[in-house]
This record gives structure tokens, sequence and C-alpha cells, in this order.
């Protein structure tokens, strides 16, 4: 199997962005990010997006970003948390390249969020917990899993770059 794009998606704090750069360097690719693309764009923090357009305004530019990076190749995109809940966002990304689901159990999830209110949707653990469990099926549908809940970002890409070696 050749691949020349690897999308990594998964829950927030599942390491994508961090694996996404420890990949890219690993493979001698470009690294991007979904989420720091849209604040560049809209030149605001994610949750002052999602206070002041609500969500799906935000859903929207995303899906636009998503198209913008379509013709790049030798990429690593780390997505935003929701990005692979939306039909057409999976079926995008599915097409355009490798799928890799950063799976992380809850309980390190909630270890790893930062309580500085980034997070617009990590203000309620019971919240959390349902949109956790809701999340997964989507997850799911993602080419390839990789337990990321304990490893390293660099033992994470190691990793990756086995399953891709490997065919």
């Amino acid at each position: 199997m050749t691949v020349d794009k690897i999308y990594l998606v998964g829950f927030m704090t599942a390491g994508k962005t961090t694996v996404a750069r420890a990949l890219g360097a690993r493979l001698g690719w470009r690294a991007e990010d979904v989420d720091e693309l849209i604040e560049a764009r809209e030149r605001k923090p994610i949750a002052e997006i999602f206070s002041r357009h609500g969500e799906p305004y935000f859903r929207n530019v995303e899906r636009e970003i998503l198209r913008l990076l379509l013709p790049i190749r030798h990429a690593v995109v780390a997505t935003g948390g929701g990005t692979f809940m939306d039909p057409e966002n999976r079926l995008t990304i599915n097409r355009d390249g490798l799928s890799i689901w950063l799976d992380v159990p809850l309980d390190v999830v909630f270890t790893r969020l930062p309580a500085d209110g980034r997070r617009p949707l990590a203000s309620d653990r019971a919240q959390m917990e349902r949109l956790f469990a809701l999340r997964q099926t989507g997850y799911a549908q993602a080419h390839v899993r990789v337990d990321a809940g304990r490893s390293q970002p660099e033992e994470i890409a190691e990793q990756i770059v086995d399953r891709v070696n490997a065919g």
C-alpha cells in the first residue's frame, strides 16, 4: 500500500497535534493541524469561535480547511476531535489518505485536559463522557486504530510507521 498522506483522528487530548509533528519529522513530511489553521484563518482561538459564532459555524470553517488541504501530499494532518464525526469529512479523509485513530481511554483524557477553558466542549464532565462514548463509533471507522493512551508521541509515530510499512 502506498501512503502519501495520513490523517490523525481521535478525541481531544489524544495527542494528534504532537504525534503529527513527530510523525511528519520521522517521515520527512509536513505536519498540518486543522485547529491551528482554523485559528489562523479566523484570527481567534477555537473557544472564542465557538462562543461567538457557535459550533455550526466552526464546523463549516473546518470543512473548508479540509478541502484546502486536499491537494497537499506527503503530509500528516492532525484533525480536530470532532472533524471525523461529520460523515462528509470522514468520507473525504478516508478517500484522500490513511486515517489513523489515536485511541485514548477516557480516564487519560481527563488527566490531560487543561483547566483553562481552551476546550469549549470539556466544561461539563458528564457531557464529556457522553461525547466520548458517542464519538467512539465514528473514530472506529478510521482505517487503522492505534492505542495512544500510555505511549510517548515518538513511540506512537514509530508504531504508525511500522503499520504503514507493513502494508
